[in-house]
């Protein structure tokens, strides 16, 4: 699964904070000056930072990928390591900085890269139908390579029901409310596909977090702005609304209408892929 973005460190706060709760681990990084022992937060993103001030017209210069493996396979972290260096050279992000972790929180084996797609020279590498053009190209050989349970064959069970990912719902008191809020956006944000504000808060609501443009009248909603409030076991508002200024990521009303096209235009695509698809089957 690969995702892109205009807010590196959005994901990798993500992935950073999976490692402070136990729930993965950076097990490399790849064209960095520094070992992976050395490297802090800061100078993770700052090798980021530095390339994308090199193109400053790119909208969405990071990229985040998932590689998901059978549930009966157990690979070491230096296999890992290895069949993500070999998928990013097929991508063509083999000279790219990456961080790639490796995350504990589901039934099978999967693990996260993070990466941008502005090059030393400035130029970008071009992100259109990345997934297609060499993604499924680059899995299938990798398959063959290292000998993996191959996509294809699996059996897997769609599970069409909208369950919470693995984070906890917000409870008012028990944490302090910004930083509850913050790692609830920070998850739901990059990983549901919403083209509304009402979708967003169809999943936002199941962690007790609500996005509010606030009322016609109200000086919210003349300025655009956005507020995030915390719910309580009646659905209903608690505590002190939190603007979306106000965090480090900064999930503002502009953000969602930038993140809303994207996945609006996501969901056309994969609508004329399913038609396409049953076309075939029955024609």
């Amino acid at each position: 699964m690969i995702k892109t973005s205009s807010s590196i460190r959005g994901i990798l706060n993500y992935n950073e904070k999976k490692v402070d709760i136990g729930k993965a681990e950076c097990i490399s990084a790849v064209n960095y000056p520094l070992e992976l022992e050395k490297l802090s937060f800061t100078s993770k993103l700052n090798r980021f930072l530095k390339l994308a001030e090199l193109n400053t017209n790119a909208k969405r210069n990071t990229v985040h990928i998932s590689l998901n493996f059978d549930p009966s396979e157990n690979h070491s972290k230096e296999k890992l390591a290895e069949i993500a260096d070999t998928y990013m050279e097929k991508l063509g992000f083999g000279r790219q900085p990456y961080l790639v972790y490796q995350h504990y929180d589901a039934g099978h084996p999967h693990c996260h890269i993070v990466t941008n797609n502005i090059q030393r020279d400035g130029k970008r590498i071009d992100l259109h139908l990345l997934g297609i053009r060499k993604s499924e190209p680059a899995r299938k050989e990798i398959e063959e390579i290292f000998g993996l349970v191959k996509a294809e064959g699996r059996k897997q069970k769609e599970q069409f029901s909208l369950n919470p990912i693995d984070i906890g719902r917000v409870l008012y008191g028990k944490a302090e409310s910004k930083k509850a809020i913050n790692s609830v956006l920070n998850q739901v944000l990059f990983d549901y596909k919403y083209s509304s504000l009402p979708e967003l808060n169809a999943v936002l609501n199941l962690y007790n977090v609500h996005a509010d443009k606030g009322s016609e009248e109200s000086r919210v909603f003349k300025n655009n702005g956005l507020l995030y409030k915390i719910l309580d076991h009646n659905s209903k508002p608690i505590g002190v609304p939190i603007k979306a200024s106000e965090f480090y990521s900064r999930p503002t009303l502009k953000f969602l209408e930038e993140k809303f096209r994207a996945n609006e235009t996501k969901k056309q695509y994969g609508k004329s892929h399913v038609k396409n698809a049953l076309r075939e089957a029955f024609f």
